[in-house]
């Protein structure tokens, strides 16, 4: 029987990285407050640095 993966929403994920960004708390804390895995924190942080700048060039997206 297989178990169905935890989806999270983006303005979730996007929570956890601005955390993460803070530089408040270490990774393994951060993971702790949100009852998440700290590699998730990493990737969700590293994504958002990744793509910030797509957020100022202008181009809008269709939809939400």
């Amino acid at each position: 029987m297989s178990k169905k993966r935890k989806q999270y929403s983006a303005s979730f994920k996007s929570k956890v990285a601005l955390a993460a960004i803070k530089g408040d708390q270490t990774t393994s804390e951060i993971a702790a407050r949100f009852q998440i895995h700290p590699t998730m924190v990493s990737t969700w942080k590293r994504d958002l640095l990744e793509n910030a700048t797509d957020l100022f060039e202008g181009k809008k997206k269709v939809g939400k």
